[in-house]
C-alpha cells in the first residue's frame, strides 16, 4: 500500500489505505467529532515504562507469519523487493514520506526509513496503557492502524511527542496524521490532555471534512505473547 499525500493547497481526506492497514468509514467530519469526543485527564507519570511492557519488537501479532515491521513496510513502500521469500523487505520507495513530503529510497540493514507509532508507546503508557493488560498494551505496539513507515531523521525528531508538541512538517500530511492518532485513541479507550485535544481540534478545524480510519488488528493480542 502506498502513504498518500494530500495536495498543498490544503487538507483533505489523504489517509493511510491498504487490506491490513486503516480505511476511512462514516460520514465526513468524523475525525473532528471523535477528536472532540475524547476523554481528557493529566498525563500520568512515565513511572515504570520501558519499551519491553509493550512485547517484543515487531511480533507477528496477527499470525502471517512475517514480523510487523515488513508487514508495514510491504504496505507503505512502493516497488517492494525481497530476500528469502515474501516477508524480509530488502528494497522500496517511500515515495512520498508522509512526514517529510520527500521521496526516500529503503534498503535493509540502513536507517533512512523508520516504522513509527503514530500514537507513541510512552505516550500511551502515561495515557491509559500502565492499566491495560500486558495483551492490548501488545497489541497497540503492533496494530497497523498505529504504524506508518517514514523518514527516520524526521521521524526521531517527534521522539514521544503528541499532537500538542509535534505535528509532521509537511504540512499537507497533518490532518490525515492527526486523525490517525484519534483514531488510535478512541480505538484503545486512551485519554488525551487538555492541550492535546485543543491541538487535534485545531488542526481538524482546517478540514472539516476529514474523515476517521478504521481497521487494523483485534485491540488484544493472542495469549501466546509475552511482554515484562
Amino acid at each position: 500500500m502506498a502513504v498518500m499525500a494530500v495536495a498543498v493547497t490544503g487538507c483533505k481526506n489523504g489517509q493511510i489505505t491498504g487490506s491490513s492497514g486503516p480505511r476511512e468509514t462514516g460520514r465526513g467530519g468524523a475525525a473532528l467529532a471523535a477528536a472532540d469526543a475524547l476523554t481528557v485527564k493529566g498525563r500520568a507519570p512515565k513511572t515504570g515504562y520501558a519499551r519491553e511492557r509493550f512485547g517484543t519488537a515487531w511480533a507477528d501479532t496477527d499470525s502471517n507469519s512475517c514480523d510487523t515491521r515488513d508487514d508495514i513496510l510491504k504496505r507503505d513502500l512502493k516497488e517492494v523487493r525481497f530476500t528469502g521469500g515474501t516477508c524480509k523487505v530488502s528494497y522500496g520507495l517511500l515515495e512520498p514520506d508522509p512526514y517529510s513530503g520527500k521521496d526516500i529510497t529503503y534498503r535493509r540493514g540502513r536507517s533512512q526509513v523508520d516504522i513509527d507509532h503514530v500514537v507513541a508507546l510512552s505516550d500511551a503508557w502515561q495515557k491509559g496503557a500502565k492499566y491495560w493488560t500486558v495483551g492490548k498494551r501488545i497489541a497497540l505496539a503492533n496494530d497497523p492502524l498505529n504504524l506508518i513507515a517514514v523518514d527516520a531523521s524526521t521521524n526521531r525528531g517527534k521522539g514521544d511527542g503528541d499532537t500538542a508538541t509535534w505535528v509532521p512538517p509537511n504540512k499537507s500530511y497533518r490532518c490525515s496524521y492527526v486523525a490517525a492518532q484519534v483514531a488510535v485513541k478512541k480505538k484503545y479507550e486512551l485519554w488525551v490532555t487538555a492541550a492535546e485535544k485543543a491541538a487535534m481540534k485545531k488542526v481538524l478545524a482546517t478540514c472539516p471534512d476529514q474523515k476517521l480510519p478504521s481497521g487494523g488488528n483485534p485491540t488484544e493480542a493472542p495469549k501466546r505473547f509475552r511482554a515484562r
